[in-house]
């Protein structure tokens, strides 16, 4: 497979940007070598600038559920892209896009507009101090909500304990109003809120956890923080950046039937665009300005090009539901041959899935929180990495990372992607 394209464009990269890329997963560090520079997509597959096809297993970490260049979005873009680029100004598109979510989401009533999911974590925790008057937030390890300084906590060596920064650049101060709790234990929880009473504005957390790899909650786990929160008057965020849209029509929320006071999307509600928004409960949102005292603003918010892959996007879904039954079809398939393939090789490995969301951790330990994901072997996922990159496979360069599977992928390409998989873990279990 020829990658010299690729190593002169990221070569030249590292001269201009730092690390060579504008987001750090992307630069292969993990898994060795160097990032592949994509040229176009189309369908369920990526070119690189070599003239390498790969299938598609991240589709942009997620918001491509219909696939690469769908046309109904193309066909919308292309619509409002002869309008002129933003306006600075409302538009009737800003409207029908957030009366779908609100119809299409259970929790949200309201909703605000903002460019990115971590510009609407960022904003509904503020929101929810601002609702409360309280100044404390709950977070889950392995959870990634954005880069916001609230977000980049590590956990303590108690349960109760606050936060130490995890990034340089974020102050102690910031820290310490941030408390976390291993993901799934709702009596860490318990025990962090006896420990910070009445301090408490918001507990966040990926329904569905997708930045320690996938994993799913356990049963009664997002039902007990309800209850957790609606008894210690806590606002319950989902943040559904990676889920929202993906798992169903009205997200994790609907899937799990748990209904949180504020919820946070993107990827999918862009259509492959830059969009982010946080919504929920009509008495909360109404504290944002110019409704209520609390400030949130952005210039290209609700920007009339992303409104409009967005609005193509959520409409296709609206009215095609069955890609979700699809979607868990093909996904489940293509997980149960890994798991006999795992199983015929003696690999030891795992796999975690939830909708069309899935993981394949390198541990023998069932994985629910990321102290276990943190036992996989990660020299043996870099192999494996670049292992099925050869055979045109394009995965997370992270083992800590969830792939996602579109609605173009069919049942010839499940087939090739599993005898790549077998093909690559003989390959590993023949090394150890």
């Amino acid at each position: 497979m020829n990658k010299n394209k690729s190593s002169q464009w990221f070569q030249r990269a590292c001269q201009v940007i730092p690390g060579g890329v504008n987001s750090p997963v992307r630069a292969f560090k993990s898994v060795g070598g160097n990032p592949v520079f994509i040229e176009r997509a189309q369908g369920a597959y990526l070119f690189d600038v070599d003239g390498n096809r790969y299938i598609d297993l991240i589709n942009s970490w997620g918001p491509m559920i219909l696939g690469h260049a769908q046309q109904d979005i193309l066909n919308a873009v292309e619509e409002a892209i002869h309008k002129s680029f933003s306006f600075g100004a409302p538009t009737e598109k800003e409207v029908l896009i957030a009366e779908l979510i609100c119809e299409m989401v259970p929790s949200i009533e309201k909703i605000r507009f903002v460019n990115s999911g971590t510009e609407a974590t960022m904003s509904a925790i503020r929101l929810a101090r601002g609702y409360t008057g309280k100044n404390k937030i709950l977070k889950f390890e392995g959870c990634y909500h954005g880069h916001g300084d609230s977000f980049l906590i590590a956990a303590g060596s108690g349960a109760a304990t606050t936060g130490v920064p995890d990034s340089a650049g974020v102050p102690q101060s910031i820290a310490n109003d941030t408390l976390t709790a291993p993901y799934n234990d709702l009596r860490a929880v318990e025990n962090i809120i006896d420990s910070n009473p009445d301090q408490i504005a918001a507990i966040i957390v990926e329904p569905v956890a997708g930045n320690m790899g996938c994993v799913p909650p356990e049963n009664g786990f997002l039902q007990g923080l309800r209850n957790i929160c609606d008894k210690k008057n806590i606002v319950l965020i989902f943040d559904e950046v990676m889920t929202g849209f993906r798992l169903a029509q009205g997200g994790a929320q609907q899937l799990f039937n748990v209904i949180p006071d504020l919820t946070t999307l993107g990827k999918v509600i862009g259509g492959g665009l830059p969009v982010g928004a946080y919504g929920g409960k009509k008495e909360i949102m109404d504290y944002i300005s110019p409704s209520g005292p609390v400030y949130q603003a952005g210039t290209l918010s609700g920007n009339p090009i992303a409104v409009s892959a967005g609005l193509a996007t959520l409409r296709y879904l609206y009215q095609h539901n069955e890609i979700y039954v699809q979607l868990e079809q093909i996904t489940q398939n293509l997980c149960q041959k890994i798991e006999h393939n795992i199983a015929k090789t003696g690999v030891k490995a795992t796999v975690n899935r939830v909708g069309s969301m899935f993981t394949l951790f390198f541990t023998e330990q069932k994985v629910t929180n990321f102290s276990s994901a943190k036992t996989s072997d990660t020299e043996t996922f870099a192999k494996y990495f670049n292992l099925m990159l050869e055979k045109g496979i394009y995965l997370a360069p992270s083992q800590f990372e969830a792939l996602f599977v579109s609605a173009e992928i069919n049942q010839e390409i499940v087939e090739y992607i599993s005898q790549a998989n077998l093909e690559s873990l003989r390959k590993i279990s023949a090394m150890m």
